[in-house]
């Protein structure tokens, strides 16, 4: 097997937390402790909703929340007009105000 595929493979088999030899030990075993105090402490359950702060987030929370919709993209669009629009006038409109060209 080519190093490349044990590489490949190895990030696939976890640690060896609790092999063998190191149930034995002292040392070990006061480490394999502190990993079950470690797992213990964590919360259980579903995680909580985040909390909704700022525009973006109202905005996420509102169309791509719950209930997800089509109006981001009807957004998008809007949004992409006017600010064409707005190009279009400063670089071009701007010019023809009170004479033709």
């Amino acid at each position: 097997m080519s190093f490349i595929a044990r590489r490949g493979l190895s990030t696939l088999v976890p640690p060896k937390i609790a092999s063998p030899s190191a149930i034995g030990g002292a040392k070990d075993a006061a480490r394999i402790h502190s990993l079950g105090d470690f797992y213990g402490k964590l919360p259980r359950g579903p995680a909580p909703d985040p909390k909704i702060t700022g525009l973006f987030s109202r905005y996420q929370a509102r169309y791509f929340g719950k209930n997800p919709s089509a109006a981001p993209i009807i957004h998008l669009i809007a949004a992409l007009m006017i600010l064409g629009y707005g190009n279009n006038y400063y670089f071009h409109l701007r010019h023809h105000k009170n004479n033709a060209h």
